[in-house]
């Protein structure tokens, strides 16, 4: 008997300072709809399609003993090892509308060489946020 071991990806969770305040944030300067944010806001999570984008916080027990303390930025300068990535059919109006939100603009958008347009921006927390164009399929050459 074979074993069904094909995943289906689930959720990312970002770690943050305030869960509520990420919560309220990204669902103005993005356009997520919140699915759920418990009582004690440890716990937050946005719609995101087939995906869940969830929030907690940077520091708790059950996390830090098992696998280590989340490590932030010390400067501007840095960034944390991720990228959250959303994909508009406008990005310039998702641009402003985060930037209008709170979002810091790190660039505005601009067209790249592969093909898509994308404008970065950093969260209330200094995480790196890409707002992008789809990227049209390759077309098929002869």
């Amino acid at each position: 008997m074979g074993s069904n071991l094909s995943p289906e990806y689930a959720y990312t969770v970002v770690y943050v300072k305030d869960v509520a305040k990420s919560v309220a944030f990204y669902s103005k300067a993005f356009g997520y709809h919140v699915r759920r944010l418990d009582e004690s806001n440890r716990w937050g999570e946005l719609e995101s399609g087939p995906t869940t984008i969830a929030f907690t916080p940077i520091h708790q027990r059950e996390t830090d003993d098992r696998s280590g303390a989340v490590q932030t930025p010390h400067s501007d300068r840095e960034r944390p090892p991720m990228e959250v990535c959303f994909s508009y059919t406008d990005v310039d109006a998702a641009y402003k509308r985060a930037v209008e939100n709170g979002a810091t603009p790190v660039s505005k958008p601009e067209d790249k060489e592969w093909g898509q347009r994308v404008g970065y921006v950093r969260d209330v927390d200094g995480i790196v946020v890409r707002m992008g164009s789809h990227v049209a399929k390759p077309t098929k050459q002869d």
